[in-house]
């Protein structure tokens, strides 16, 4: 089990985050990014799930610049709320929450005493993933599970910095299979695969959950963190 501490980005904006640490000697870190849901206990869980790997896992509270202790389920009425709160954000000036997983992975890279530092992402946060993979030169390696909105025009323009690996599903009705195939044509850097699943596919606390899928990704995920973390 983990624990929240408070992290200071740039700005001097406070941000909680969940921390879980390994057992020993960390072989590197992990910045998860959460979905629209905030850091709730299926986020919490997938960082002590990559502490149990030997990972400092750091999940920072991604909507604390517009409303504090964020914690939601899975229901409509929580994807209502869930997608207004990212609406906020995503409205914030640029750089918005980026400084966000800046702070996030300056911590996670401290407590890895200097190991690098990766980042993995769920939904929105697959879309922040991307992001930080085209932006922060601080990680080395990104991991974009079925990020809404980063196989759009715009954002499939960006160049990553680091290796980045992306997961989509082919019954996401989020994101379509024509905008996936037209991102890896943008983006043949990107390692990119796609599973008979639907969108949210990893979670096991949604409907949509895919265990077959979510196992394959996650060896595939693992093994290219330890390629290019340790």
């Amino acid at each position: 089990m983990g624990s929240f501490v408070e992290l200071t980005a740039v700005d001097g904006v406070k941000i909680p985050a969940y921390v879980a640490m390994p057992e020993g000697t960390p072989r590197g870190a992990i910045v998860v990014l959460q979905e629209i849901f905030g850091v709730n206990s299926h986020i919490r869980s997938v960082a002590d799930r990559y502490a149990a790997q030997g990972y400092v896992a750091v999940a920072p509270a991604m909507f604390q610049r517009v409303q504090p202790n964020v914690e939601l389920g899975y229901t409509e009425d929580d994807m209502k709320q869930g997608f207004a709160l990212k609406t906020a954000v995503e409205s914030l000036p640029v750089p918005g929450a980026l400084r966000d997983v800046e702070a996030a992975a300056a911590y996670a890279g401290e407590q890895a005493q200097g190991g690098k530092v990766g980042v993995v992402g769920f939904c929105w946060g697959g879309l922040m993933t991307w992001r930080t993979a085209c932006n922060l030169s601080s990680v080395s390696a990104a991991v974009c599970y079925y990020g809404g909105g980063m196989t759009g025009e715009q954002e499939a323009n960006r160049q990553a910095l680091v290796p980045t690996l992306a997961h989509f599903g082919s019954k996401d009705h989020y994101i379509s299979l024509e905008s996936v195939e037209a991102f890896k044509l943008a983006q043949p850097k990107v390692e990119v695969h796609v599973y008979e699943a639907d969108h949210g596919f990893n979670c096991d606390q949604r409907g949509s959950y895919n265990e077959a899928a979510a196992a394959l990704a996650g060896e595939r995920t693992l093994a290219f963190f330890k390629q290019h973390i340790g």
